[in-house]
């Protein structure tokens, strides 16, 4: 094997084990910490991954992060182009974008339920409202950075304002805006599962408050895990998507 691929196992196999040996320790003061240890975890991981019932918990979790995500898209690329593109509207909403940035996702909580009701619909909206971040303000220096020659050559050759849009402006940010729908994954990722808390009946947050529930503490750690292993499938995704991008331009 390489080093490219010893080092990162060097490195998760010195976490098991210090994962481990916090666990011994703790078992002798809290014995429930046992419950927690890595060879328990594994065990109800490997358990759950032949459960079609767990699986159906992760198409549900993906399929929320998708829909927040091509919200955020719906919302982010417009807005984005919009402020790059106009110096009134950039003066003009950029402290309002700056301050609702700001503000964590998980406080709108209460008043998403309230609003939009228990179910998938406040659930969308917390993702969506936590992605779309990234994904405007990457855009919006996606178009500051594009070659002002371009447009002029487009508006010289009489391009109307959506020919200018989708034939020089979408091609020349498209690497900014994968950059910013990595991290508004990440974001996903990270608030999906207390947002999943919100009064849903499936999805990995509900399965591990139901874990807590049945007392099966290595089935929430295992759950924790498998919330870490598809998060870094994801990102690894994204990034994958953008250095492609990158290689073909």
């Amino acid at each position: 094997m390489s080093v490219r691929v010893l080092l990162p196992l060097a490195g998760l196999a010195l976490a098991v084990a210090l994962w481990a040996a916090g666990a011994a320790l703790l078992a002798d003061a809290t014995p429930i910490a046992a419950h927690f240890a890595p060879l328990a975890a594994f065990r109800a991981l490997g358990r759950l991954l032949l459960d079609p019932l767990m699986w159906e918990h992760i198409r549900i979790s993906l399929g929320r992060g998708a829909v927040g995500l091509l919200v955020a898209l719906a919302l982010g690329v417009p807005a984005g182009i919009l402020t790059g593109l106009s110096r009134r509207f950039a003066q003009a909403t950029t402290p309002l974008f700056q301050f609702l940035r700001m503000i964590s996702p998980l406080s709108w909580m209460p008043i998403a339920v309230m609003v939009l009701g228990v179910g998938d619909a406040p659930v969308y909206f917390l993702l969506a409202f936590a992605a779309v971040w990234p994904i405007l303000l990457n855009t919006a220096a996606g178009v500051a950075q594009l070659d002002r020659h371009w447009l002029m050559l487009a508006r010289s050759l009489s391009a109307t304002r959506a020919e200018t849009v989708f034939r020089v402006v979408l091609p020349g940010i498209t690497a900014h805006v994968l950059s910013g729908v990595r991290l508004s994954i990440g974001l996903i990722w990270i608030i999906l599962v207390p947002a999943e808390m919100l009064g849903v009946s499936a999805g990995l947050g509900y399965f591990i408050l139901d874990a807590r529930d049945r007392l099966a503490y290595p089935d929430l750690m295992a759950a924790i895990l498998l919330i870490g292993a598809l998060g870094f499938l994801l990102d690894h995704g994204a990034r994958s998507l953008h250095d492609r991008w990158l290689h073909r331009r």
